[in-house]
């Protein structure tokens, strides 16, 4: 019903929007910079937690032609007390191919404490968030 609640009670990382989505839309008329977030649920660490991260780019997008990864590496560190850590990209405008892969796809890989990747589950959902370019 709509009052169940889920408690997770092993930790784990997940990656989302703002507002909690596995997938989004960005435009292709916009030049801005996005936020995404990995969040971890955890009780409080008593030791940084390093989160490895991959980029998948479909053939339609090109980095510096229409993105720029503004994170310096594929790692971000949790220290006790932080449960969300940003991944910052650049949006550049530029006009894509609607009959390519217009996807850009971070899939979290490891972790430094074996954390479950994603809710817990089979499905592993939000291990990985999905962006789609679009043309306006």
């Amino acid at each position: 019903g709509k009052d169940e609640s889920v408690t997770f009670t092993e930790p784990f990382i997940r990656i989302s929007t703002e507002t909690g989505a596995a997938s989004t839309v960005v435009r292709s008329n916009v030049k801005n910079i996005n936020t995404y977030y990995i969040y971890l649920s955890s009780r409080p660490l008593t030791a940084n937690l390093e989160v490895n991260y991959e980029v998948i780019i479909g053939d339609g997008l090109q980095s510096g032609v229409d993105f720029e990864l503004v994170n310096p590496s594929n790692q971000i560190t949790f220290l006790p007390g932080i449960y969300a850590m940003p991944i910052r990209i650049k949006w550049l405008e530029h006009t894509v191919d609607p009959n390519k892969d217009n996807t850009l796809t971070i899939r979290l890989v490891s972790n430094s404490q074996n954390f479950t990747m994603g809710y817990p589950g089979p499905d592993e959902t939000q291990r990985q968030l999905v962006i789609t370019k679009e043309n306006e």
